[in-house]
């Protein structure tokens, strides 16, 4: 998450670097080559992360009315292999692979979102709801299968689940009770979480997001940003 300069950033039909980092893709993997320095306490990360899709979805949704923010789900359904150099640590298991492109800031466009994917036993469920600055809202249900055929579904009711230490709002669709397995990031605008849910009578563990904007664009929750996004020279 480190900000580079312009001179930092290239990229091919095939590539894409960012300062040591780079991602590349042959035609049926996506490989990127992790080489950085975490934050708060500086450390070394560098490793490989190896993404095989089952198949290529072609369908990017807008967001919102202006058609300024689009989120493209490329791999709903895929395998992901990762072996880190440092820290020495390595796993495998059923990855995704998605995009957000925009040509306005996030916080002018949104107030919040809720995000979540889980594998299924015939393929992957995908839930997004957003709200809009203008009151309206975003309301995405469906499922693939590892064809990449893509069904929409109405979503079962909303479950609220505990807020993070920050205080940021998190729930779920849920056929039944849902649960929070673990907290993974939290920070004053963001949380990433699993969760164990239920879609269409069967268990299913979802990886989630919450974004809370309003929060993001305070000048306090700014002026921290660097502290957990540094900005690199080169």
């Amino acid at each position: 998450m480190t900000e580079r300069p312009r001179g930092a950033v290239s990229r091919t039909t095939d590539t894409f670097t960012v300062g040591p980092s780079h991602l590349s893709w042959d035609g049926k993997s996506l490989t990127i080559n992790v080489n950085e320095i975490s934050v708060p306490i500086p450390g070394r990360l560098r490793g490989t992360i190896r993404l095989v899709p089952t198949a290529i979805t072609q369908q990017a949704f807008l967001l919102n009315g202006e058609g300024n923010h689009q989120w493209w789900p490329i791999a709903p359904c895929a395998r992901v292999q990762v072996r880190l150099d440092h820290p020495r640590l390595s796993w495998q298991g059923d990855g995704y692979f998605d995009m957000n492109h925009g040509d306005a800031p996030l916080e002018q466009g949104f107030a919040d979102w809720q995000w979540s994917r889980g594998t299924m036993q015939d393929g992957t469920a995908i839930l997004y709801e957003a709200k809009r600055r203008d009151g309206s809202r975003v309301d995405l249900a469906m499922t693939f299968d590892p064809n990449g055929r893509m069904q929409a579904f109405e979503p079962p009711p909303t479950v609220d689940l505990r807020r993070t230490g920050w205080r940021v709002r998190r729930s779920i669709h849920s056929d039944g009770a849902a649960k929070l397995v673990k907290t993974l990031e939290d920070a004053p605008f963001y949380a990433r979480s699993v969760i164990s849910a239920k879609l269409f009578g069967e268990p299913v563990t979802l990886m989630h997001e919450s974004l809370a904007l309003d929060r993001f664009k305070m000048p306090v929750v700014q002026a921290m940003l660097p502290f957990r996004m540094p900005r690199a020279l080169r």
